[in-house]
């Protein structure tokens, strides 16, 4: 595996693999977050329609091109970052690589394309709203980090978006899509040093001469540092129960956690929330909620980490005579792992099984590629599976204890019910 710099201030990674198929990403170090002075929802509204047409290409053109190689094209937007993505045979590669990058510098945002992915996105936020686990989520985000850039929804609402206008998206991309938020990562079997060639020449083609400064003497990892922002403690409690006459009861308790920069606490929470709350059904919650008592059809203990905060919250959907019952044994499961240390036997057990569930999530290409741009945008590094393993394997029983008093205290959690 590869990683560096390109002149322009582009990060980019290779990173072999033994498949016929190839990965790559654009991931840009800006998202919903990073809206100010720009109408709510922009974000992922470039995302819509950034594929509507470049200087070089029309949208039925920009549709059709890797369709036609068998392959795909895909985005996502999120609080912290905008991404672009591509899948393809190892051998068409560079034409995908070279439309993201396209895409990304040369979009031209027609008025009549902006006009109809305006319905799409509208339309989306009334399928959200009439998701009650989906909307009950954002509306829990939103509440948490009142008065925060991180309480923007992703989508926007319906007002903000019929505002947005042909030359705030072209400004937005001028402003944010710059080569330093940028990393480009490509999972294939591939020579990794001629794709390396490969891509620092695209780089020089669509960013060289942007006038960005030359890359400085400083690692990238150095860089990134210096750019962390101080972790925000602000705390808006809430207990609130809002009446959606929906034929259940859907609930989220939680509160603020550790953000990406705080190494130890936030794999603590990790391994955390995978023993009280994970995807497996022997987890705490899901074995007692589900498993013994049949009082849910699902239970989540979810953790998001941004770069100056993070969130975590226990969600569940029930019928509502059984809505207090599952507050009570959620809160009794918490009293436990609060009080009572993790024996030698469970931790180790619940590290094997964090690490293999990582491990199988990680044997798709597509998550090792998205994941290595994560960590480039985010930290100026690839993380790879040794390290992660050290990592977990550093965190103790104690850790775990302290992590579950600190993140469920009382104090700090807020609750938001709909019935």
């Amino acid at each position: 595996m590869i990683s560096g710099r390109a002149g322009c201030g582009l990060q980019y990674g290779v990173k072999r693999s033994g498949s016929a198929v190839g990965y790559c990403a654009l991931s840009i170090k800006c998202g919903t977050r990073n809206e100010e002075g720009f109408h709510s929802g922009i974000a992922h509204f470039v995302e819509h329609t950034i594929f509507k047409g470049t200087s070089h290409r029309s949208a039925s053109v920009i549709n059709g091109y890797l369709d036609r190689l068998g392959g795909e094209l895909n985005a996502f937007t999120t609080k912290e970052e905008i991404v672009f993505h591509a899948t393809v045979l190892k051998e068409d590669l560079q034409k995908a690589a070279a439309l993201l990058f396209e895409l990304a510098t040369c979009a031209t945002f027609p008025e009549h394309e902006i006009n109809t992915e305006k319905g799409v996105v509208i339309d989306e936020i009334h399928s959200y709203k009439d998701t009650p686990s989906e909307d009950i989520y954002d509306r829990f985000e939103e509440m948490l980090f009142e008065g925060h850039p991180l309480s923007g929804p992703i989508l926007g609402s319906v007002a903000s978006v019929k505002k947005i206008t042909h030359d705030e998206l072209i400004r937005f991309v001028k402003e944010k899509f710059t080569p330093e938020k940028m990393a480009f990562t490509i999972v294939a079997d591939i020579d990794e040093k001629k794709m390396e060639k490969d891509v620092l020449k695209l780089a020089q083609k669509y960013f060289g001469s942007s006038g960005m400064a030359e890359a400085t003497a400083t690692t990238d990892e150095e860089a990134m540092a210096g750019r962390r922002p101080e972790p925000w403690n602000g705390c808006n409690r809430f207990d609130k129960t809002l009446s959606k006459r929906n034929h259940q009861a859907n609930c989220i308790i939680g509160g603020l956690a550790p953000s990406l920069y705080q190494e130890r606490e936030r794999l603590a929470t990790v391994l955390l929330g995978n023993i009280l709350g994970g995807p497996a059904s022997n987890s705490i919650l899901n074995s007692v909620l589900r498993e013994k008592n049949g009082w849910v059809y699902g239970v989540e203990c979810g953790y998001v980490q941004y770069s100056d905060s993070g969130m975590i919250t226990i969600s569940f959907g029930c019928d509502k005579n059984n809505l207090d019952r599952c507050i009570r044994t959620i809160e009794k499961e918490i009293r436990k792992l609060q009080e009572t240390t993790l024996s030698d036997r469970k931790l180790k057990a619940a590290k094997k099984q964090l690490l293999g569930q990582l491990a199988v999530s990680s044997d798709n290409g597509e998550t090792q590629c998205l994941s290595m741009g994560k960590g480039l945008i985010s930290y100026g590094k690839i993380t790879g599976d040794r390290q992660t393993k050290d990592l977990v394997d550093g965190i103790t029983a104690e850790d775990v204890r302290e992590m579950a008093q600190t993140l469920f205290a009382p104090e700090k959690l807020s609750r938001l019910i709909y019935i």
